[in-house]
């Protein structure tokens, strides 16, 4: 087996892992006990989304507004007040509590909750064992009532909660919770309630037909086949004739989770924390995976997209900055892909796909950073109409500074609600609790008035 090491960048997959746009339901209007939120994500059901961030030991939760986030916000850490576990180093781990983070209506309740996961959790005498916490919402918002999933045979060292995702599964229209170790995957299924009970719990991992080691590493839901159930990619780490590969296993939702196809993307390098996303980037009626690909190329890095099909991935294809139509040239070490998001930018039907690039020489910055938008369209994702968005576009706020990384996060969320989503980007170092905001129009995303935000780009999309 292959023993990985504790990240402090919290995955994005688990904040992939909520559906684009949220969860939405066929209930409109202000949150009730007998209506789900509108929202996946409107912690306090007051019609708006909200934004959620973690970090090594904490998560801070921005109230939303008609104009995007607001000015009211929380920071949440185990010693706050309801939340279960003790905040701080165990064993030698540094405190992931809030670095995977998935977002649902899991009591159904009409106020979206908060899956928080910590693999680094001392569970009695087990260390690393792992746990995840729902923080549930309420009209003020996230609150200090919270309940911890039961894990059957715990283990010390599994780390339970590497990565977390979010959907209805199993299609019977409650939220379930997806939740990997360092072996398995564990979809419980909804409902769950503020006494720990939960629906049916089972557990999914390739057989050794498949591969002979696979060490999960990330999770990406969405749809991805025609049924009304959500699917989901099961990225991580495998062996193939002796090799270290990076892999992406598809598993279909239904009342019986199925597993389907399995595919090898790399085989250069390990990727301990790679990022995907879900969109129907051709509207042919499947969802496909964008799955970062950072080692590709000397850590140049790629873009893999598996076209979805009826048991998962049809195709792929390849994109990077080699690829035609793609402003800036690929450059070892640029991890071109190392954070990914979807949205229709410009309102076409078609989902876009935003692409960091946190290394990018900008002019003689080294590692300043940027982010392409590439478009999407009945061929799927190309370079043709792509942007290219650094601190040296005019327009775009600040400086291009080295090592700022630039283009470390980013997100597509359509902020003041008219149609188009709009590009948000934060740097690594340089004001790391921030975003810039592009708007984006009938064009797409665009430097016009841009402006930052209290927020950092990294909130489950």
């Amino acid at each position: 087996m292959f023993r990985r090491t504790t990240s402090r960048i919290a995955l994005a997959t688990a904040v992939a892992a909520a559906l684009i746009g949220g969860l939405v339901t066929l209930s409109v209007g202000a949150a009730s006990a007998a209506t789900p939120a509108k929202y996946a994500d409107d912690f306090n059901g007051d019609g708006y989304r909200d934004y959620v961030v973690g970090d090594s030991g904490s998560f801070t939760v921005t109230y939303g507004t008609a104009s995007g986030p607001g000015s009211m916000s929380r920071t949440i850490t185990q010693n706050s007040p309801g939340i279960p576990g003790k905040s701080g180093d165990a064993g030698g781990y540094v405190d992931a509590f809030g670095e995977s983070l998935a977002t649902a209506d899991f009591n159904r309740d009409g106020y979206a909750d908060l899956a928080v996961a910590d693999k680094t959790e001392k569970v009695a005498t087990r260390a690393a064992q792992g746990t995840v916490t729902i923080v549930w919402g309420s009209r003020s918002g996230l609150s200090s009532s919270a309940t911890r999933l039961p894990l059957r045979s715990p283990h010390a060292d599994y780390e339970f909660g590497w990565s977390l995702a979010a959907g209805d599964f199993d299609g019977d229209g409650k939220p379930d919770l997806a939740v990997s170790d360092i072996e398995k995957v564990y979809v419980y299924r909804g409902g769950f309630s503020k006494s720990g009970t939960t629906g049916k719990v089972t557990t999914h991992r390739p057989q050794p037909s498949v591969t002979h080691v696979f060490e999960p590493t990330g999770l990406v839901a969405g749809k991805v086949t025609k049924d009304k159930a959500t699917d989901l990619y099961v990225l991580g780490q495998g062996e193939k004739n002796g090799r270290m590969t990076q892999a992406a296993w598809f598993l279909q939702g239904g009342s019986t989770i199925k597993a389907g196809t399995f595919t090898t993307y790399d085989t250069t390098a390990p990727d301990w924390s790679p990022t995907g996303v879900i969109a129907d980037f051709d509207k042919n009626g499947y969802g496909d995976l964008a799955v970062s690909d950072t080692p590709y190329n000397k850590h140049a890095g790629s873009v893999v997209v598996l076209r979805g099909g009826t048991r998962g991935a049809a195709s792929s294809y390849r994109l990077s900055q080699s690829t035609a139509g793609v402003a800036t040239a690929a450059a070892k070490d640029e991890q071109f892909g190392v954070s990914v998001s979807a949205g229709d930018t410009d309102h076409d039907g078609y989902p876009d796909l935003a692409v960091g690039v946190p290394y990018e020489k900008v002019g003689s910055a080294n590692g300043a950073g940027g982010v392409h938008v590439l478009r999407g369209g009945r061929s799927g994702l190309t370079g043709a109409g792509s942007r290219w968005f650094s601190r040296a576009t005019a327009g775009v706020p600040g400086n291009a500074v080295s090592q700022a990384a630039f283009g470390i996060h980013v997100r597509l969320r359509d902020v003041n609600r008219d149609g188009y989503a709009d590009l948000l980007i934060s740097d690594q170092y340089e004001n790391y609790d921030t975003s810039v905001l592009l708007p984006a129009g009938t064009t797409g995303v665009t430097a016009s008035d841009a402006r930052e935000l209290s927020v950092r780009a990294d909130f489950p999309q």
